[in-house]
C-alpha cells in the first residue's frame, strides 16, 4: 500500500522558511516553496549594497539553486493572494491553488509609515534586494549631481542625506555613508567637497539603538558623531517630500531621504483572520500555530509571541531560524505521534557595525565595542552566509574596503542619469 507523503506548504524563503525546510530533511514530507523572489536575500547586509560596498550577488542566492538536491521540494516562483483554511489551499494571484495538510507562513516585513504611506515616494525604505540598488542609485547620483549643480543651495541639498529612524538599520546606514563621503568619494570628484556633506540621523526616541544597553547606545551616538553624522533625537518627522524632512517644526532639505524607522509585517493575519497586534503581526499560540488552526504555524516578522523570557521575540535572523527549526521539529513529532512543545527563544546578542572599527555587541551580561566588537561583527555574518565563495568574496570586499577605503560596488543602474 502506498501512502502519500505529508504536504507542507512553505511561503516565504527568508531565514525562517529556509530553515524550516532545511530542518525536514529526510522527513516523511512533501514540501512546496513559494516565494515571490526567486531568490534568498541574507537581509542583514543590505545596507552594504545600498551603500555600494557588496554587490547584489555576493548576498543573494537564487532559491531554486539552494534547493537543487532536494527531491522532495517544489519552488514555486509566484505570489500568494491569501489562503482558504477551511479548504485547506494557499491562493496564488494567478488564480490557482496549492493544497497543503500542514501550512507554515514566514512572510515576512515591509515599510510601515505610520500612517503617511504617501511618504514612501520620497523617503523608501531597506528590506528587497530592488530596495538596496535603488538606494544605492540615489546616494550615488546625489553626488553626481551635486557635482554638476552650480546654485550653492540646491548643491547643499544634493549633499544632505536624512536618515529617519536610529536603530541597527539607520544606524549603519548613517555611518556608512558619511565614511564613504569623507574617505572613499573625496578624490573622486572636481567641483565639490564629498567631506561636506551632511548626513542627519532624526529619531524620535531618546537615543540611538534603543534595543541596546544605555552604555552601547551612548557610545553609538558617539561615535557617529566623531565620524561626521549629525544625530537628533526625540524629534519625530512630520513631514516629508521631495525636498526633505520636516521634524521639530524645522525643516531640513535634503535630497536623499532613507526611511529606518519602522515596519509593518505581511497580510498574513488578514489571510485568516487572525488576531493581530498594532504592527498586523499575528498572534500566535505558544507552538507558533495560529489560534484555532493547529495545523498553520507562523514565523519571523509575520507574528508576535512573548517566548523570551516573557518578551517579545525581537525581528531578527536568528529569531526566525529558531522559529523555523521549532516548527520543522514539531511537525516531525506530529507526524511520529509524539507531543510537542512550546516555543522558547534563545537571544544569542544583539549586534551593530557603525563604522569602520566601529561597533557594538549586547551579549547580555558582556558588553563590546569598539574594534574588537567590528571583528566579532564581521566573522558572525560571513559565517552565516551560504557558500564559501560568498564568504570569501564577501571578505576580500570588506579587506578591500578596510585597506583602502574603497568600494567596488559603485555602480549606477536603473535608468540614465536623471533623477529628482
Amino acid at each position: 500500500m502506498t501512502t502519500t507523503p505529508h504536504r507542507v506548504v512553505i511561503v516565504g524563503a527568508g531565514f525562517g522558511g529556509l530553515e524550516t525546510t532545511y530542518r525536514l530533511t529526510g522527513a516523511p514530507v512533501e514540501i512546496t516553496l513559494i516565494d515571490r523572489r526567486n531568490h534568498h536575500l541574507f537581509q542583514p547586509l543590505l545596507y552594504q549594497v545600498a551603500t555600494a560596498s557588496l554587490a547584489t550577488s555576493e548576498i543573494a542566492w537564487p532559491v531554486r539553486h539552494l534547493m537543487r538536491d532536494r527531491r522532495e521540494v517544489t519552488t514555486l516562483f509566484a505570489t500568494v493572494s491569501g489562503v482558504d483554511a477551511e479548504r485547506r489551499c494557499v491562493l496564488i494571484d494567478d488564480g490557482s491553488e496549492v493544497p497543503y495538510d500542514t501550512l507554515v507562513l514566514a512572510t515576512g516585513a515591509r515599510h510601515a509609515y505610520f500612517g503617511h504611506d504617501e511618504w514612501e515616494q520620497w523617503a523608501p525604505g531597506l528590506k528587497t534586494l530592488e530596495d538596496g540598488t535603488t538606494l544605492r542609485r540615489h546616494i550615488l547620483v546625489a553626488f553626481e549631481r551635486a557635482e554638476r549643480e552650480t546654485d550653492p543651495a540646491r548643491r547643499a541639498a544634493r549633499l544632505t542625506f536624512a536618515i529617519i529612524g536610529a536603530g541597527p538599520t539607520g544606524v549603519e546606514m548613517a555611518g556608512t555613508i558619511a565614511e564613504m563621503a569623507h574617505h572613499t568619494l573625496p578624490d573622486d570628484f572636481r567641483n565639490i567637497d564629498t567631506r561636506k556633506a551632511r548626513v542627519v540621523l532624526i529619531e524620535a526616541g531618546p537615543r540611538v539603538l534603543a534595543g541596546f544597553a544605555d552604555d552601547l547606545s551612548a557610545y553609538a551616538q558617539a561615535s557617529l558623531e566623531k565620524i561626521g553624522v549629525e544625530v537628533v533625537l526625540g524629534q519625530p518627522v512630520t513631514d516629508i517630500d521631495r525636498e526633505g524632512v520636516v521634524y521639530g517644526g524645522q525643516r531640513l532639505n535634503a535630497k536623499t531621504r532613507i526611511w529606518a524607522a519602522g515596519v509593518r509585517a505581511s497580510p498574513a493575519a488578514e489571510w485568516l483572520g487572525a488576531p493581530a497586534d498594532r504592527a498586523g503581526r499575528v498572534q500566535v499560540e505558544a507552538d507558533l500555530t495560529i489560534p484555532g488552526h493547529p495545523e498553520i504555524f507562523a514565523i519571523g516578522d509575520t507574528v508576535s509571541i512573548n517566548a523570551w523570557e516573557g518578551k517579545p521575540v525581537p525581528g531578527i535572523a536568528p529569531a526566525a531560524k529558531q522559529q523555523g527549526r521549532h516548527v520543522a521539529e514539531t511537525i516531525k513529532a506530529r507526524l511520529r505521534g509524539q507531543a510537542t512543545g512550546q516555543f522558547r527563544y534563545k537571544h544569542a546578542g544583539s549586534l551593530a557595525q557603525i563604522g569602520k572599527r566601529l561597533a557594538v555587541i549586547d551579549f547580555g551580561r558582556i558588553k563590546l565595542r569598539g574594534a574588537i566588537a567590528w571583528w566579532i561583527w564581521g566573522i558572525a555574518h560571513i559565517y552565516f552566509l551560504i557558500g564559501l565563495r560568498h564568504r570569501l568574496s564577501v571578505a576580500l570586499s570588506w579587506l578591500w574596503i578596510y585597506a583602502r577605503d574603497q568600494r567596488a560596488a559603485r555602480l549606477i543602474t536603473q535608468g540614465s542619469s536623471k533623477v529628482v
